[in-house]
């Protein structure tokens, strides 16, 4: 039996309040599941609060509001963050991305985790 995990669009605004709802989703009340793209990568593949065998799916209600709060001002803002942060080797293609995105073209956040979620792992449904 496929068990399904809400995710409530209305709620998601920023991409740390994606990692709050999500969490809250699979884990209860200030859980945990991913704070970043390559953790919430490694928790799709199973465990981590879901069923090992792998047998769940996401289904992100209101995601037309998470898609317009999660577009392009929002990938500014996390893009800058990471510039900020990333490796100096990495700087060159964050700044590309940065750059794109802020004459608004390129993945935006949304874009990004419907990607992992829904493309690499098929545990998405979007509602």
């Amino acid at each position: 039996m496929t068990i399904v995990y809400v995710i409530d669009g209305a709620q998601v605004t920023t991409l740390e309040d994606f990692w709050r709802v999500i969490g809250a989703a699979v884990n209860g009340p200030d859980g945990y599941f991913g704070g970043n793209l390559d953790a919430l990568n490694d928790c799709l593949h199973g465990g981590f609060g879901t069923p090992e065998d792998g047998d769940f799916v996401f289904e992100w209600r209101n995601h037309e509001a998470s898609r317009r709060d999660l577009g392009y001002p929002e990938t500014v803002r996390q893009l800058e963050r990471r510039l900020a942060r990333c490796h100096p080797t990495n700087r060159p293609r964050v700044a590309l991305e940065l750059a794109a995105a802020r004459l608004g073209t390129g993945p935006t956040v949304f874009d990004w985790l419907v990607e992992i979620i829904g493309t690499e792992h098929g545990k998405l449904r979007l509602a």
